[in-house]
């Protein structure tokens, strides 16, 4: 049999690489103030998904960066224009877009409106200034609320992602930023420990002793606060890093946890078709180079064999706090998932880290808390 999922794409992701500044911690495909660049970017963007053989209808559209509110109200109208030309839209099609807070001036949320954009993601990080300072924001913690608000006035889905583990970030910094996103009643909450990247500032920072990390046990106790205090309002934790409330889930991401296919363009996007996974070139300007010379702008392939597949499928599975179901990963990789795991997974059941019950291989509570050292060893498995 051929592993995989065979059906096909019904999601897409567009790679908008523009922002008004690179901040310290980011190590994303992007180009910094350079608003010259985005027509010839659309432009290349339209001859890319045109490139693609068949029909796709799609049920998620995400549109990340970047910062895909970096564009103009006339550039959001080319790119809705270049994409629904191109494809097919499902009745109920979640359109998310990324979004930095101050972004969000009238003009352009009506043009993100008109597009289709039915689902916010704001990069709202803080809610403490000098948080966001570090950071290396541009937004405060003014902005952050009123963008919020204007925001679910217009639409039923808004999402914000938080960061936390910054140095010297006392407990109640980071409780107030969670006890500030339960009053403003938003949907959807993705919580993320920063990291340190290799080629950042932060990571040139970190190697300089300018900053310090955070200690891995007050770094679980502040994720652990986010688990505590996000459900106990009412948001439920379907995901590691991501806590919904009911009917609220981001249907889009659930598509590469679930290992499904999807397509993406842009540059440095990754698409995922028939165990075939593959990137295109980080750099905006040889993304656009390759396609204006009538060539890929793939910089990247590889036929995952059907261990590596397999792994995939535990390692983003388990992501979900929902599980793996054993009878469909055995017909999606052609393994049975208990034996694959072997004797890590005899491991991870005796110290409490994880459960097979009724055809389902779910992280625990603690497993959910190392889940990052639980999936380097899935994926260190000979």
């Amino acid at each position: 049999m051929v592993a995989g999922n065979p059906k096909p794409p019904r999601s897409l992701y567009v790679h908008v690489p523009f922002c008004h500044h690179r901040c310290g911690y980011c190590n994303f495909a992007l180009i910094a103030d350079r608003a010259d660049l985005v027509d010839r970017y659309l432009d290349a963007l339209e001859f890319e998904v045109n490139q693609w053989v068949g029909e796709f209808e799609l049920d998620t559209l995400f549109l990340g960066g970047g910062t895909p509110s970096y564009l103009s109200s006339r550039q959001w109208l080319r790119l809705a224009e270049v994409l629904f030309q191109r494809f097919a839209f499902s009745g109920d099609f979640e359109f998310t877009a990324e979004c930095n807070p101050n972004d969000l001036q009238k003009g352009r949320l009506d043009a993100m409106l008109e597009a289709g954009v039915n689902r916010l993601s704001l990069g709202v990080q803080s809610f403490d200034d000098r948080k966001l300072k570090f950071l290396e924001r541009t937004h405060t913690r003014a902005d952050a609320i009123d963008s919020i608000q204007r925001a679910k006035v217009l639409l039923d889905k808004v999402s914000i992602d938080l960061i936390f583990a910054c140095p010297d970030e006392w407990d109640d910094t980071w409780q107030s930023d969670l006890d500030t996103a339960v009053s403003l009643q938003i949907d959807h909450v993705s919580t993320y420990e920063l990291t340190y990247e290799k080629g950042t500032r932060f990571w040139n920072r970190l190697n300089r002793g300018e900053l310090l990390l955070v200690p891995a046990d007050h770094r679980a106790k502040l994720y652990e606060c986010a688990i505590n205090t996000l459900t106990a309002a009412g948001w439920e934790q379907y995901e590691v890093s991501s806590f919904a409330k009911p009917e609220h889930r981001c249907r889009h991401n659930q598509v590469y946890w679930n290992g499904d296919s999807f397509l993406a363009a842009g540059p440095g996007a990754s698409r995922f078709l028939g165990g075939v996974r593959e990137t295109n070139h980080r750099s905006t300007t040889r993304y656009m180079q390759l396609l204006e010379a009538n060539q890929s702008p793939v910089a990247e392939g590889e036929a995952l064999d059907a261990r590596s597949l397999a792994k995939d499928r535990i390692a983003f599975g388990l992501r979900l706090l929902d599980g793996v179901k054993l009878g469909p990963f055995r017909e999606m990789t052609g393994f049975d998932l208990i034996d694959f795991l072997g004797d890590l997974g005899v491991i991870w059941r005796s110290e409490r880290l994880l459960t097979i019950n009724r055809d389902v291989c779910q992280l625990t509570p603690q497993g959910v808390m190392v889940y990052d050292a639980i999936a380097s060893e899935i994926y260190a498995l000979d």
